[in-house]
């Protein structure tokens, strides 16, 4: 009797790797792979309901960031010098000014802000309605005529919709006209996940790259650190994407330093750099900050990008003490409240420079040398955002925001970074 192997590892009794399933002629095989299909086809419909259960959970009151959540802000010490992370005030960001991504082959140069496209057919979170594309289309037009081309999205997003939405947003484009990011789906739920975790991040990105209609990916990255596979096995997969052409750039999102470091180091062995972290941060979380993630990426070479970089809404003036936002809108959930004195500074200070507060608060993450995420699901939302280019937050007013900063919290499943 010989051994059922996956990853290489001694499992049963059955010469079988789970690898290369393709390839096996026997009778024991074709039912070992039809089984497997009818498991695969059961996980889709499993994913499907997915956002579903997530969302019943977090409007029960299991938070994003602290397990359950606590209604209660915590500040940011003080004696923190948030000044450090500060970019030179003679950087003023323009939307035609670009960051360079590191590639093996070849490198990417991005925005300073990318477009958030997690909403974009995602009805559990996000209550996504197909009608609407149009106004979704003059957004993307009006950024596309600002230069801002650069699309955040994830396989996890509306379960794939979001990556068909957005190759169809870009499909009359030529390729070298936008930058495409998405993310591999972690989640072990999936049947590549379980059974081929070492190859599953490359086989996922061709998945990703069939639904978009595109050859290959500008940044491919891994959506958090929960992944089945090892650091080890992750990095060797997202190496064969980069050397098959399927992406010029890798990332990480959700890691703490540690992760980070190591990841760095697995990608090093093949000539790779990890040129992204991606985890939540704005003036409502600055735990990448006062952890020393922001410092880390500096010294390293990595290029920090905060998501939810407007709190889910709570940093635009949208949400009241009389008009709380959804409950499912869990990052940074707090009562508003509990957060108001924070939101007064941010609205004086767009009240004094006639811009968005979504201006003043993506502003501050760019000062900071944050490179934001930002959602994007109407025209008057992109031109809200891009009211952040053209001008600087003084070193005051930086100093006046940090004063009413919160410092936020680690999730004990997801948010590591």
């Amino acid at each position: 009797m010989m051994e059922l192997r996956g990853n290489g590892q001694e499992k049963s009794s059955v010469n079988i790797s789970l690898e290369h399933l393709d390839t096996i002629p026997s009778v024991s095989g074709l039912f070992l792979e039809g089984a497997m299909y009818m498991y695969t086809q059961h996980l889709a419909k499993r994913r499907k309901i997915m956002q579903h259960v997530l969302q019943t959970a977090l409007s029960s009151g299991f938070s994003a960031t602290e397990g359950f959540h606590s209604d209660k802000p915590n500040k940011v010490d003080p004696s923190f010098n948030g000044m450090e992370a500060v970019l030179p005030q003679s950087f003023v960001p323009q939307t035609s000014t670009r960051i360079t991504l590191k590639g093996k082959k070849s490198d990417v140069q991005i925005p300073w802000m990318s477009i958030g496209a997690w909403p974009w057919g995602d009805k559990a979170t996000w209550h996504w309605d197909p009608k609407e594309r149009e106004g979704l289309n003059e957004a993307w037009k009006y950024l596309v005529d600002n230069n801002i081309t650069y699309i955040d999205t994830a396989q996890a997003y509306g379960s794939g919709e979001s990556e068909v939405i957005c190759g169809e947003l870009v499909k009359d484009m030529p390729r070298d006209k936008f930058i495409m990011q998405t993310k591999y789906y972690v989640v072990p739920d999936n049947f590549k996940n379980i059974f081929t975790p070492a190859s599953a991040p490359y086989k996922m990105l061709k998945e990703s790259l069939e639904r978009m209609k595109l050859d290959y990916m500008d940044v491919y990255m891994v959506h958090g650190h929960i992944h089945a596979g090892s650091i080890k096995q992750v990095a060797k997969s997202l190496a064969d994407c980069v050397d098959e052409g399927l992406c010029k750039v890798v990332a990480v999102a959700n890691y703490g330093v540690e992760d980070m470091l190591q990841m760095k180091e697995e990608l090093a062995k093949y000539d790779i750099p990890l040129e992204l972290n991606q985890c939540e941060y704005h003036v409502m979380r600055r735990l990448p900050e006062t952890e020393g993630m922001l410092r880390t990426c500096r010294e390293k070479g990595i290029q920090f990008q905060s998501y939810s970089s407007l709190a889910q809404g709570r940093l635009t003036g949208k949400w009241t003490p009389d008009n709380e936002p959804p409950k499912t809108y869990r990052f940074s959930s707090y009562p508003i409240k509990e957060i108001q004195h924070t939101l007064d500074v941010v609205k004086r200070i767009a009240e004094k420079r006639g811009v968005s507060m979504a201006a003043v608060a993506l502003n501050y993450n760019i000062s900071k040398g944050v490179n934001p995420v930002v959602g994007v699901r109407n025209l008057e939302q992109a031109k809200s955002n891009l009211q952040a280019f053209g001008w600087r937050l003084t070193d005051e007013e930086i100093r006046e925001m940090d004063s009413v900063s919160i410092e936020g919290k680690h999730t004990k499943l997801w948010q590591q970074g």
